[in-house]
């Protein structure tokens, strides 16, 4: 039966509507008008607001378990709960650096989870083809440089499935960059050394997104800009932040908003959703949770704690962006920067009927799945 979600404000990703409803039939928006047909069943929104399920591309784990630690069906079953009950019905999971047979096994899990739920989008994969100068809490034991055959395999077993790979582009050869851009998967620069010209040598060889801007990259100096002010200078190029207050300085997110205006948006590079995990060790990975941050024993930052929601609300309090441009960096823009924006981000004809219902403060918000 056709159903017609009213009595709220939609945010459909290019305007804001109100007095307007969205039609939905067989799990797909069918229009988005102000008429409800006689024949639709009524959903009523009371009042609240509605988007398009809000996306985060950069997800370590759910509430209590750990993708890169346990790349198996139960683990994404974790987090596509926690995912959905912090109204983010739409994520990738992020494999950390990881031993040849992890990344298969957790590309193979990734690809029987994402034929039963579709919101999980595909993985991250997050190394191990990075600086170890810039490793952050990555076992720097699995850490490598690329080989041009075990590329070849991630290319071929994680097609459909990889999403996004960051790489530190300056260990990688011309003609190895050149194999991975003639591919689907996005390239992120990160965990990298790179100067200002080098990052904007690959900037100009197709990359066009960052790795959590400001951490585990060169910063900005007056005299050596590093890949921050590459990435401020140059406006083919996106960048996701981890809005919590610890993993950037608010005035610096403040300053991001300014340079990169529509290519700034939020990921939450969670270890795991809701805090109920104090502490978690394995394998040279031993974070706890302090004052609202996972650290390790040497006091680094490994992985958030935050949700796409309680970012957007720390966007609109600290960096003083609207609503609805909060609700762009969970939403469109995302989808934009790994080019799913065609199936994602927007409420539209055609566009799965799953999306994120919220308060105007992000103070309560669910998940409605009407797919």
């Amino acid at each position: 039966m056709m159903k017609a979600i009213h009595n709220g404000v939609i945010y459909t990703g290019n305007e804001v509507l109100t007095e307007h409803c969205i039609l939905v039939h067989e799990g797909r928006v069918l229009a988005v008008q102000k008429e409800i047909p006689e024949a639709a069943m009524p959903v009523d929104l009371g009042g609240k607001n509605i988007a398009a399920g809000f996306v985060d591309i950069q997800l370590n784990g759910g509430r209590e378990r750990y993708f890169s630690k346990d790349p198996d069906r139960e683990t994404l079953r974790d987090m596509y709960q926690a995912s959905r009950i912090h109204a983010t019905p739409f994520f990738l999971t992020t494999l950390i650096s990881s031993p040849q047979p992890v990344i298969h096994a957790a590309i193979d899990a990734t690809r029987h989870f994402n034929a039963e739920r579709p919101g999980l989008l595909g993985m991250h994969l997050e190394g191990p083809f990075m600086n170890p100068a810039k490793k952050g809490a990555h076992n720097e034991r699995v850490i490598r440089k690329p080989m041009d055959r075990e590329l070849d395999e991630i290319i071929e077993q994680g097609k459909g499935v990889i999403k996004i790979m960051t790489i530190a582009p300056e260990c990688f050869t011309d003609a190895q960059l050149e194999r991975l851009l003639k591919t689907d998967i996005v390239l992120s620069a990160g965990h990298s050394m790179m100067n200002y010209q080098q990052a904007q040598r690959y900037f100009s060889m197709g990359i066009n997104l960052v790795t959590h801007l400001f951490n585990a990259m060169t910063q900005l100096g007056h005299r050596e800009c590093g890949l921050v002010g590459a990435t401020f200078d140059n406006e083919a190029v996106y960048a996701p932040v981890i809005l919590d207050g610890g993993h950037c300085h608010y005035a610096a997110a403040r300053i991001a908003y300014r340079q990169k205006r529509d290519k700034l948006f939020l990921i939450s590079d969670a270890s795991f959703l809701g805090r109920q995990m104090p502490r978690f060790d394995w394998e040279g990975l031993d974070i706890e949770m302090v004052d609202g941050y996972y650290r390790d024993k040497a006091g680094n930052l490994a992985g958030a704690a935050i949700s796409i929601p309680e970012a957007m609300r720390n966007a609109m309090e600290f960096v003083g962006v609207s609503l609805q441009e909060a609700v762009a960096m969970a939403t469109s823009r995302p989808a934009r920067a790994i080019r799913m924006e065609d199936r994602i981000g927007f409420v539209k004809k055609g566009y799965p009927a799953v999306f994120s219902v919220f308060d105007n403060g992000l103070t309560t918000y669910e998940t409605l799945d009407l797919s």
